[in-house]
């Protein structure tokens, strides 16, 4: 075997062989090794997703408005993967997600918490400027658009006895209730959804208002919108993916005629535990419904029928109608959930009942 100062000399023969340019090329291949690494090690830190192999699928409800007489139709609440909300009125506080001895909850603002910021020294040691890696790389959520931007509306067009500018109209406030009811960061935070109450046709929103002042009831407007449970989560980023398809039609119902709107999507968050930004996982929702654009007494209805969603991964153990994320670390549900794992990033036709099962997101 060569002793240390024969390598040395062997070492420093075949470093001389190799002409600046070369080196140059070898270093800067080594540096960029080095962050990609880094990159990937930050990612798998963010997004904790790759040792759980299923994850609950909780049902939140679907809320079926019918046009004459208002009727809450709710599924029983199912978790698992898929967290469609029962809409079951919360009584008393809403029960904040428990979380290890060790963490802290702190009392949510209601506001987007900026992004982690990540150790600059990892960055400064190499002299770099790089972007923190975005908690949605990786999934396909990552290719879905930012925000109101995925609610993609159709080209309007005379339908069902309406005009083409009736129908514009009435997909103009289908994508404005779209956005407050499940952008909204004021609603999402647990708070009065009042971006969406304020676009509802008149009639509608004396329902809806009456129902959530319901106590100890079944609260269908909680179907309509996506709601964390206060205490359970803060944002990672202030982006919100979106992606889904728009379906435009007519219907004839009750002596009623126009058009029908189709709506299929799926929205998902960049979540972490309040004062835990190192924790953040990727909540899937799949809200599906409808609406429906008529005239009535002179004026154009634009009235949601048939509103549901699902959540993955959230808690199957809870009936308030708000999302409860389940973290890598959350004590699992006293209600295990059902059936064989599904995609959750699929863009069904229906959501599944009860708890599901789902594969991570």
């Amino acid at each position: 075997m060569p002793h240390g100062d024969d390598l040395d000399a062997r070492f420093n023969e075949l470093v001389a062989q190799i002409d600046e340019e070369q080196q140059r090329r070898m270093r800067a291949a080594a540096v960029k090794g080095a962050k990609e690494q880094r990159r990937t090690d930050r990612l798998q830190r963010r997004s904790g997703l790759s040792e759980r192999q299923a994850a609950p699928r909780r049902r939140i409800g679907r809320a079926w408005i019918a046009m004459a007489v208002i009727t809450g139709l709710i599924a029983a609440a199912g978790v698992v993967v898929t967290f469609r909300p029962d809409l079951l009125t919360p009584s008393g506080a809403v029960p904040e997600e428990p979380a290890p001895k060790d963490a802290v909850i702190a009392a949510p603002s209601g506001e987007v918490s900026p992004s982690p910021v990540e150790n600059p020294g990892d960055d400064q040691a190499d002299g770099g400027g790089e972007e923190p890696a975005s908690p949605f790389a990786g999934s396909p959520a990552e290719k879905y658009a930012d925000g109101v931007a995925g609610f993609v509306m159709p080209e309007a067009k005379a339908l069902g006895g309406l005009s083409k500018k009736d129908v514009a109209k009435g997909l103009k406030r289908t994508r404005e209730l779209l956005a407050a009811a499940f952008l909204d960061k004021k609603t999402l935070m647990g708070g009065r959804p009042s971006a969406f109450i304020k676009l509802l046709d008149p009639d509608l929103r004396e329902w809806f208002l009456d129902d959530l002042r319901k106590k100890n009831k079944k609260k269908d407007a909680a179907a309509f919108v996506v709601q964390f449970a206060k205490g359970t989560a803060d944002f990672s980023t202030d982006v919100i993916k979106v992606h889904g398809r728009v379906k435009l039609g007519t219907f004839k119902e009750r002596g009623r005629r126009g058009a029908e709107v189709k709506l299929n999507h799926l929205v998902v968050y960049a979540v972490h535990r309040p004062d835990q930004p190192d924790a953040t996982i990727r909540v899937v929702t799949h809200p599906i419904g409808g609406m429906r654009l008529y005239r009535e007494a002179g004026r154009l209805v634009v009235w949601p029928v048939k509103w549901g969603n699902d959540s993955t991964p959230a808690r199957c153990d809870t009936h308030d109608g708000f999302i409860h994320p389940e973290y890598d670390d959350t004590p699992r549900s006293t209600v295990a959930p059902t059936g064989a794992p599904t995609d959750p990033y699929e863009l069904r036709e229906d959501n599944p009942k009860g708890c599901a099962t789902s594969q991570p997101t």
